[in-house]
């Protein structure tokens, strides 16, 4: 039996450690609120689920794999591809594309898509170095990619669609780290008139 780094034991203080720094942040922007904060522990809890599930297990003794780095990467798209593992990968990321407007100003669709992008092609890099060097049970796969893009993209659309509603509006300003005043501001001052020479 090998030694398996406890997960919890790696995930909450990098989550406390992460939360601090946010809520440090916030202080120092002076937008400290209880929303806010809330929005941090959400958001932390959120980041500590993800590496909990993707990058662990550990092993501390497993001796290296002797395999090629290949055989722990699916990089051809539209294999075989259970159908539950692609709703898992969207279902996973549409928290991201949902807090990332709230914590970011200034988010578009394909800003939430690109972060997706990153945070995936982050995990999937993780999985490979883990799964050689370190014992891990994870196969990067490149469907896991395209389908967390795909989640971070509806979360986002989740985040728009909800702060249409009138009545859910007020509410999404109390959770924002930032101002959106400059924005409506913008949106509200008339186009100047160009006179005729």
């Amino acid at each position: 039996m090998f030694c398996q780094v406890p997960v919890l034991a790696v995930v909450v203080p990098l989550a406390a450690a992460v939360l601090a720094v946010l809520l440090r942040s916030l202080v120092r922007r002076g937008r400290l609120s209880v929303p806010r904060a809330a929005v941090a522990v959400v958001l932390c809890i959120y980041a500590a689920g993800v590496v909990a599930n993707t990058v662990f297990p550990i092993y501390l003794d497993k001796p290296v794999s002797s395999a090629p780095w290949t055989s722990s990467v699916v990089v051809v798209p539209w294999t075989p591809y259970e159908v539950a593992d692609a709703v898992m990968n969207i279902l996973v990321f549409v928290p991201l594309g949902f807090l990332m407007p709230l914590v970011v100003a200034r988010v578009t669709w394909w800003r939430a898509a690109a972060a997706a992008a990153v945070v995936s092609l982050g995990i999937e890099v993780t999985q490979v170095v883990t799964a050689h060097l370190l014992g891990g049970g994870h196969v990067a796969d490149v469907h896991d990619l395209l389908f967390n893009v795909v989640g971070g993209a509806l979360g986002y659309v989740a985040f728009v669609a909800l702060s249409r509603v009138r009545a859910a509006r007020a509410l999404v300003i109390r959770f924002r780290w930032y101002d959106d005043a400059p924005e409506r501001a913008d949106a509200a001052r008339p186009e100047p008139v160009r006179g005729y020479m």
